[in-house]
């Protein structure tokens, strides 16, 4: 299975490019749970669209591995960006289902949707002994999107200075 061409029965996925960085721009403008990312929210939208962009083509050569954009097969539209990211959580390498979806997506199912695929990728394609989604404690959504998924908690840490529950699953 091909990470950077993966599709579902609404979705496609691919690599996030430059080009993509003023319709990532929205997701930082009049977004409420800004505060759920662990990011430096007085950064202009711009700014952090573009670190976001390519901090995700870093990890893409360095590590196969990455946020990607979330496009509608229907349409096209780019409506977020969803992966596997390997990061460091307690001393042990993790590999977190990730996902975010610009505002106007949230509540269709996208979310859950995107993240049942990286869960079957993950299960099938990486060598790890569990998959994990990092979530604050207050966003009640992406605690569903894990639940959806099949995680239940593991742990609670302090992750990019938020109190988190870890949610996994075993491969």
């Amino acid at each position: 299975m091909d990470y950077f061409n993966q599709e579902t029965e609404r979705l496609r996925f691919r690599k996030l490019t430059r080009a993509d960085i003023p319709v990532w721009t929205g997701f930082f403008v009049d977004n409420d749970r800004l505060r759920f990312l662990g990011i430096d929210l007085s950064k202009k939208a711009e700014t952090h669209a573009t670190e976001w962009i390519e901090k995700q083509l870093e990890r893409y050569e360095t590590e196969g591995l990455g946020h990607l954009a979330v496009e509608l097969k229907e349409t096209g539209e780019f409506i977020g960006v969803g992966g596997i990211l390997p990061r460091t959580l307690e001393s042990r390498t993790e590999f977190e289902i990730a996902y975010s979806l610009l505002p106007k997506y949230w509540k269709h199912g996208y979310g859950t949707e995107l993240a049942k695929q990286m869960k079957k990728f993950g299960l099938d394609q990486v060598q790890t002994d569990r998959l994990v989604s990092i979530i604050d404690k207050e966003n009640i959504d992406s605690i569903n999107v894990a639940l959806k998924n099949g995680m239940t908690v593991l742990f609670e840490t302090s992750y990019l200075g938020m109190e988190v529950e870890v949610y996994g699953i075993r491969v």
